[in-house]
C-alpha cells in the first residue's frame, strides 16, 4: 500500500522543473505535476479508461476537449471524463499545473524533464 501524499500541491507545481512528475499513485489514483513550456502543448490524447482533473497554478493557455475551447488560467479547474479527446495548450509564458488520473495513467515515479512529443 502506498504512503498517504502530504504536501503544499501549490507551491510543488510552482516549482516543479519536470515536463512530467509522478508524485502519488495507488491503484485507484494518480497525482502528476506538469510545466507545459510556452506555447507548446501536451498532444491530442484520449485515455479509455482514466479520468482526469487539472487544477492550474501558473500560466494561462486553453484546453481542447470535445472539439470544444476552453480558456485557463491560474486557479481554474477542468474534468475530462475518459474517453474524451482532449489537449492543453500553453500560452506566451507557459502553464504549470498539476492532474490527478483516476486510475492511474503514468508509471510511478515518472520524471520526464521534456515533452516526449519533442
Amino acid at each position: 500500500m502506498p504512503k498517504p501524499y502530504k504536501g503544499n500541491i501549490e507551491k510543488q507545481t510552482l516549482r516543479n522543473r519536470y515536463y512530467r512528475r509522478v508524485l502519488f499513485t495507488s491503484k485507484e489514483m494518480q497525482l502528476v505535476l506538469m510545466k507545459i513550456r510556452p506555447r507548446d502543448e501536451i498532444g491530442m490524447e484520449v485515455h479509455p479508461k482514466t479520468s482526469q482533473f487539472i487544477r492550474v497554478e501558473g500560466g494561462k493557455g486553453y484546453a481542447v476537449v470535445a472539439g470544444k475551447r476552453y480558456n485557463l488560467k491560474n486557479g481554474d479547474a477542468l474534468l475530462v471524463p475518459s474517453k474524451t479527446k482532449h489537449n492543453i495548450i500553453a500560452g506566451k509564458r507557459g502553464l504549470r499545473l498539476y492532474t490527478i488520473y483516476a486510475p492511474p495513467e503514468h508509471p510511478p515515479k515518472t520524471k520526464e524533464l521534456t515533452n516526449p512529443l519533442d
